[in-house]
């Protein structure tokens, strides 16, 4: 998936990547999407919240290795 920013908060616990996330989208364009990648296994119920609260679009989202991405889209 194309992705206009990353962002790697892999080793942080909640709520640190969802405070990262936030402040990187504020910097970023509308439209834009944003890949972060965590391995927080409370990322997963996080990122859907985020998202439908703040209104930026969750596109996708997977799991490798213990890896968790996101790919949000910037409103």
């Amino acid at each position: 998936m194309e992705f206009d920013r990353d962002l790697d908060v892999k080793g942080l616990n909640c709520p640190l990547p969802i405070l990262r996330t936030k402040k990187t989208l504020a910097e970023m364009d509308s439209g834009q999407v944003l890949r972060v990648q965590a391995t927080d296994p409370g990322s997963l119920k996080d990122f859907p919240a985020f998202a439908k609260q703040t209104g930026n679009e969750l596109v996708a989202q997977r799991e490798e290795d213990r890896v968790f991405e996101y790919y949000l889209k910037r409103k």
